[in-house]
């Protein structure tokens, strides 16, 4: 059997009976994060430019579009997967080479689960074979440093998932991941120097063609069978050999993701929790500081620190912003908070937080650097103009996989999320079928799904 027919009959094998009751928990505030996370992004331009698309070009009204509306499944997985995110809010996943975002993949499934008539349970196992495949292929090829993004692997789990949530059989679900993994290979620069508004939309994009490839392969259509291994394959052309035994992979890796407490790149939530509770703890006045000092570990200076991947002291967008290590403590600092409105486009130009990101020296410590992924560890310390230094350390942070984030405090941050975007009725609605979801079907759901009041008080 080639890589891809193995991994094939792993997706078509699994079932809710592989799913600890754990897992289970996790993916449900994994789906309710991500749900906050969309609904918070709306009316956001990149989005609005996705969704002005998607309503030009049409599509059968067969699946739910978050906010209203309805369209073809591949269209509601590129218009969806761009609200979940957009604000750069949701899950992570942290492997020795590869960071990535493993609820990128809960559009493709969504829709594929919707269009389907699928149930909720369902649709969690489907999700969780889609973060399964994320993340080990994160741990055992990593690509960043080959110069290609993680959608690149992602484009085999949203393949995956969306496969086995349509119930396609080993056969077509290993073309339709032979299609996807051949299609999809993305470049790094969308993550390094002056990022763009594809940065949001770069796995969005490889989620609607992975739905693409399996409709194709669910026709019938085939790809090349040694996609993983074969002349001038993944392995080949980009990854390196590696190995994976999918016949003994469980569905337990979703439990290794972690949710952020802050509208921020993940690399950066250590430190801002240390410089948030510094705040809170002693009373100066921001403006008395002259000087911001981080250590930190490697791959945290490497993409928002100023390291490999570009200098992060020249901010304009939000794009920039939200990967700057500079900009999040300063603003952190002036505000007392980092969420949506602090990626403002006036908020990032003022000057009181431009002049103070000039004053922040980031630095990767070697002993932070050895310490990770097993711990998000950094050291922060702020110098104030009478003399005073104020010093903090951390090994993690609320959310990170040592002290995870349960459903009550997830449920806080989906509620300030949506509290312009949702009635409180409805975001109750929302949660609680979120919370049952493998009592009810995907219908019951994406329902719900597609109302939402707008921050001008109509609905779409």
């Amino acid at each position: 059997m080639t890589t891809a027919e193995r991994l094939a009959q792993f997706v078509v094998e699994r079932s809710w009976a592989d799913l600890s009751e754990a897992a289970r928990r996790e993916l449900k505030i994994r789906v309710l994060d991500s749900l906050g996370c969309a609904f918070g992004a709306l009316g956001a331009p990149p989005v609005e430019a996705v969704r002005a698309q998607v309503d030009d070009f049409g599509g059968r009204p067969l699946c739910t579009l978050i906010g209203g509306g309805a369209s073809a499944p591949d269209r509601a997985a590129l218009s969806n997967g761009a609200l979940v995110r957009y604000l750069d809010f949701n899950d992570s996943y942290f492997a020795t080479g590869e960071t990535c975002h493993p609820s990128d993949n809960l559009a493709p499934v969504l829709a594929a689960a919707e269009y389907a008539g699928a149930s909720g349970r369902d649709l969690l196992v489907a999700l969780a074979v889609a973060y399964q495949v994320q993340c080990r292929l994160s741990d055992e090829a990593p690509v960043r440093a080959k110069g290609f993004d993680h959608t690149t692997q992602g484009s085999y789990a949203a393949a995956a998932g969306v496969a086995k949530v349509l119930g396609l059989d080993a056969g077509r679900t290993a073309n339709a991941v032979a299609i996807a993994g051949t299609a999809l290979n993305a470049l790094r620069v969308t993550r390094t120097g002056a990022l763009s508004n594809w940065k949001g939309l770069a796995y969005p994009f490889a989620a609607f063609g992975a739905v693409e490839a399996v409709f194709l392969a669910a026709r019938g259509v085939t790809g090349p069978a040694e996609v993983f291994e074969g002349n001038k394959g993944f392995m080949d052309s980009i990854a390196g050999a590696f190995e994976i035994d999918w016949q003994v992979e469980d569905l337990e890796r979703v439990r290794r993701t972690f949710l952020k407490r802050y509208n921020a790149e993940i690399h950066s939530q250590s430190a801002l929790e240390a410089l948030l509770e510094l705040r809170q703890t002693h009373a100066f006045d921001p403006a008395e500081v002259t000087r911001i000092e981080l250590e930190t570990f490697q791959v945290a200076y490497d993409i928002i620190g100023g390291g490999e991947e570009g200098g992060k002291k020249e901010i304009g967008a939000k794009e920039e912003a939200d990967h700057s290590l500079p900009y999040l403590l300063a603003v952190a600092l002036l505000d007392g908070q980092v969420l949506p409105e602090q990626f403002a486009p006036a908020r990032i130009v003022r000057p009181d937080v431009q002049a103070l990101l000039r004053r922040v020296d980031v630095r990767p410590a070697a002993d932070l650097t050895a310490r990770f992924p097993a711990e998000h560890a950094c050291r922060l310390r702020l110098h104030l103009a009478d003399g005073t230094t104020l010093a903090a350390e951390k090994r993690d942070y609320e959310g990170f996989l040592t002290r995870p984030m349960s459903w009550e405090r997830a449920r806080r941050k989906f509620d300030g999320l949506v509290a312009t975007r949702l009635a409180p009725e409805h975001a109750d609605e929302i949660a609680d079928a979120v919370r049952a979801l493998d009592e009810i079907d995907t219908h019951d759901l994406t329902a719900l799904l597609a109302g939402a009041i707008t921050t001008t008080g109509g609905v779409r």
